[in-house]
């Protein structure tokens, strides 16, 4: 029998992270990719939760390893992560995220044009049982839904589209899975990505771009996460634009 594995590590770390806003009740971050979120067996340390440990004092969440985490995101995805530093903070953003007031704005670079209309998969999705790493759509699944917009098509040689993703709902991997459901893969996506996608990037082209949210103490406010260096790096190799929308100059600013 193996040796039983020592409990999941809540120590400090010292791990630079990108604070983009910060009061008493929330630390809002702008996570990298690579980057986890807590620590899980497999990824015991070296997350954000150790990150931050050092700099609030959150207690909530802490038995399972997830002291004022809210929300998470993938570890390959980068973007905007808020997370609460009391229980007040973390009680009215879990109910908000609960009444879908958790408004959350993604960017995705994927194969293929959807057209310029807006569309939307609504698409039940659940835990692969072949594969636990992976989440697949199925009927008996939970009840997921996304909404894109393409904001900007990359004409020069095979299409790639900028899409503007608007999830209503926070299952597992859902963006990814319902690009891929609606044929529309994201580019450099390793687990849901197109089969021999040759785009040379080294992380799945996915971007948290912008998280609406009522705080505790300062009202409404908007947080905006830069894109990512070798996303915009990403983007310069593409060649020709046509086809943007205003939100694109935004993405890009």
């Amino acid at each position: 029998m193996p040796e039983a594995e020592p409990a999941l590590s809540l120590d400090a770390e010292d791990i630079p992270i990108d604070v983009i806003y910060e009061d008493e009740d929330v630390m809002v971050v702008n996570k990298p990719a690579g980057l986890v979120v807590h620590p899980a067996y497999g990824h015991r340390t070296g997350t954000l939760v150790n990150a931050v440990i050092g700099r609030i004092a959150s207690q909530t969440g802490r038995d399972a390893a997830r002291p004022g985490i809210v929300h998470r995101l993938d570890k390959d995805t980068s973007g905007v992560l808020i997370v609460a530093k009391n229980d007040t903070a973390q009680l009215a953003l879990s109910r908000q995220l609960q009444a879908k007031r958790f408004a959350k704005e993604y960017l995705a670079l994927v194969w293929g044009d959807p057209g310029g209309q807006p569309a939307q998969v609504d698409a039940p999705v659940l835990r692969d049982a072949d594969d636990r790493r992976r989440m697949v759509v199925r009927q008996t699944g939970r009840a997921s839904v996304t909404n894109f917009e393409r904001i900007a098509v990359y004409g020069d040689g095979e299409r790639r589209s900028l899409l503007h993703v608007r999830p209503e709902t926070g299952r597992t991997h859902q963006i990814r899975v319902h690009l891929a459901f609606a044929r529309l893969p994201i580019v450099g996506d390793p687990v849901y990505g197109k089969t021999g996608d040759d785009s040379g990037l080294a992380r799945q082209w996915l971007h948290a771009w912008r998280l609406t949210v009522r705080l505790p103490h300062a009202g409404e406010r908007t947080f905006v996460a830069p894109l990512a260096p070798e996303l915009r790096a990403y983007l310069e190799t593409l060649g020709s634009v046509a086809e943007t929308k205003p939100a694109y100059d935004e993405a890009i600013a």
